[in-house]
């Protein structure tokens, strides 16, 4: 199905529930001294932002007041941008940053404010993923998400493969390799997965792929054959024995990396923390990280904009251009570990000290030519719908043995009636 570039426009904007219309003053938050700021838990370095809530650099009598928001964070800054009343100055937002596109009148054109000056400081595609399809930059880069292959080096050795980082990229350069892998992995060590569920092949595949859902003039692509070879894919590992079951959001999540059941996974930066440091610390050691099967890829990441309530942009634009300045996108990876979308990050000492649970590599070398060598693909307002009944689909398939065929084209009918119900077509 193809959307017109009006269609594409005029849906993206039902997307923002409640349409951006409401009445109300166009006030933001906090006092004509400082400036507020909207963000989740885990997103900035709290050291960065004590400095920041004294003085904000460079504007001496303005400070910043940030609030984390724990839940529904998208929908408090989409209700608030509705209503235009006590809006924040800055927001925070997650990957999902196309999907405010629709909405881009809310928010400053940062080019305006001298972003243009500083894009030479950031990963190409990262910059253009906060760039409007108008040309609008309104999402300023924080961290990234580069992919890897984690492993474990005693489950391999008992496997009698090599251990060495740059012999496992070797072994397994493509995701056929990497299930050739993971089957010799299993046979050594019976109980071992490469996946936690089908999602994550899928979604892991997808991340790599130069292309996604929709092309920037409104066609959609989501049924053509880089899709499905990433929905085939994640079917047959499954076929193959290789997922742990494990679905997102259930308490196996974590027991699989606890128990020693994922050992073998491609995955984000982000993970290292979230998988084998919180939920195995006694792995410490024992982990290493390669070169993805089937090339670099990114999964997450967040921006930082400006809304147009903001009661000064100039003071804002300092702030955040000062925030996510390479040295302090160093400190950042440190703690909460956000991978930075700076380059000149990367040679850091913050960055590039080895990592003693990861045996003393030096796993940022990795995730660099991670994130300089992922082609980038172009995300639509629409990913979310898209992809959602797809992911729906393939967990169907793994827990319920549905055909996967009928679940691809189930997927299929369920997204061209939720484009249809948004407008787009």
């Amino acid at each position: 199905m193809t959307l017109s570039r009006r269609h594409f426009l005029a849906a993206g904007s039902a997307i923002a529930a409640a349409g951006l219309t409401g009445c109300g003053s166009r006030s933001s938050l906090g006092g004509s001294h400082e400036l507020s700021m909207w963000t989740w838990v885990g997103s900035v370095n709290d050291d960065l932002i004590g400095q920041a809530e004294k003085s904000i650099p460079g504007y001496d009598g303005m400070k910043l007041a940030m609030t984390r928001i724990g839940s529904n964070y998208k929908t408090k800054v989409l209700t608030a941008l509705a209503g235009k009343s006590l809006v924040p100055d800055i927001v925070a937002i997650n990957d999902d940053v196309a999907t405010y596109f629709p909405n881009a009148d809310q928010f400053h054109d940062l080019n305006e404010l001298g972003a243009k000056d500083l894009e030479k400081d950031f990963l190409p595609w990262k910059w253009k993923w906060g760039v409007t399809p108008e040309g609008k930059m309104m999402a300023y880069p924080m961290d990234t998400g580069p992919t890897a292959l984690f492993y474990r080096t005693d489950v391999f050795e008992k496997a009698g493969i090599d251990i060495d980082p740059a012999a496992v990229a070797e072994l397994a350069p493509d995701w056929d390799t990497y299930i050739a892998l993971g089957k010799k992995v299993k046979q050594a060590v019976p109980g071992s997965s490469i996946t936690d569920n089908i999602t994550s092949i899928y979604s892991y595949r997808m991340a790599q792929q130069p292309k996604r859902y929709m092309t920037e003039d409104g066609q959609y692509i989501g049924d053509q054959d880089h899709v499905r070879e990433a929905f085939d894919l994640a079917v047959r590992v499954v076929k193959e024995g290789l997922s742990a079951n494990a679905q997102n959001g259930s308490t196996d999540a974590d027991a699989v990396v606890t128990n020693g059941k994922l050992v073998v996974f491609n995955a984000a930066v982000w993970w290292a923390q979230l998988g084998p440091k919180n939920a195995a610390p006694k792995t410490k050691g024992l982990w290493r990280v390669t070169a993805a099967p089937g090339g670099a890829g990114n999964r997450g990441g967040s921006f930082l904009a400006i809304t147009k309530y903001c009661k000064n942009p100039e003071a804002a634009f300092a702030f955040i251009s000062w925030l996510e300045s390479a040295k302090n996108q160093a400190q950042a990876f440190l703690d909460p570990v956000l991978f930075p979308s700076t380059p000149a990050s990367y040679t850091d000492p913050k960055l590039s000290a080895p990592d003693p649970f990861f045996g003393g590599q030096k796993i940022v070398d990795v995730f660099a030519e991670s994130a300089k060598k992922y082609p980038g693909a172009y995300f639509s307002p629409y990913d979310s719908i898209i992809g959602t009944p797809i992911s729906n689909e393939l967990i169907n398939v793994e827990t319920a043995g549905k055909n996967p065929d009928q679940a691809w084209a189930d997927a299929q009918h369920q997204i061209e009636r939720e484009l249809t119900r948004a407008g787009a077509i």
